[in-house]
């Protein structure tokens, strides 16, 4: 008989331990939430195409968390391209895919359209890969551009300040 009932304290103190263990593990096992992100940045690249030199521009991008390490982005600003003729100038449109490859590390590809704003642009498809860090409100990056109808792509560096909304 004393063998069973101290069977059955030691099974009984085993499974309050064992519960107890398993509270505390869910206690701190934190939730994500879901959260928008806005940045607004300054853009500075090099064109590939031998008709332009440089380019300047600004964008503003909107950003939804779906968990701690992908998002999606949608980007829009204005790009101006210098040459030594003609400059061109454009408002870019563009849905994205952002991954984070470690707590600030990212890789990011998107999508869309470049407007012309000059008279010898029309509309063009748009497509961005590029690879950046971001810290809580410090984001920087470089992407190669291609604009498939305006025979040109460029590698372009971005500064943007970014901030949870």
């Amino acid at each position: 008989m004393r063998v069973k009932h101290k069977f059955l304290r030691t099974l009984f103190l085993f499974g309050i331990i064992s519960a107890s263990a398993t509270a505390l593990a869910q206690e701190t096992k934190p939730e994500y939430l879901h959260h928008w992100r806005a940045g607004f940045g300054l853009n500075g690249g090099i064109p590939l195409n031998n008709n332009y030199n440089f380019s300047l521009g600004i964008d503003g991008r909107l950003q939804y968390d779906l968990t701690m390490k992908t998002s999606l982005a949608a980007t829009t600003g204005y790009t101006h391209l210098f040459s030594s003729g003609s400059d061109a100038g454009f408002i870019p449109a563009k849905l994205g895919f952002k991954s984070f490859l470690g707590n600030q590390f990212y890789v990011l590809g998107e999508v869309g359209g470049a407007f012309g704003v000059t008279k010898e642009l029309g509309n063009s498809f748009l497509w961005t890969p590029g690879i950046g860090v971001a810290t809580k409100h410090i984001d920087i990056s470089l992407r190669y551009e291609n604009y498939n109808d305006y025979d040109t792509g460029q590698i372009s560096l971005r500064l943007a300040y970014g901030y949870k909304l």
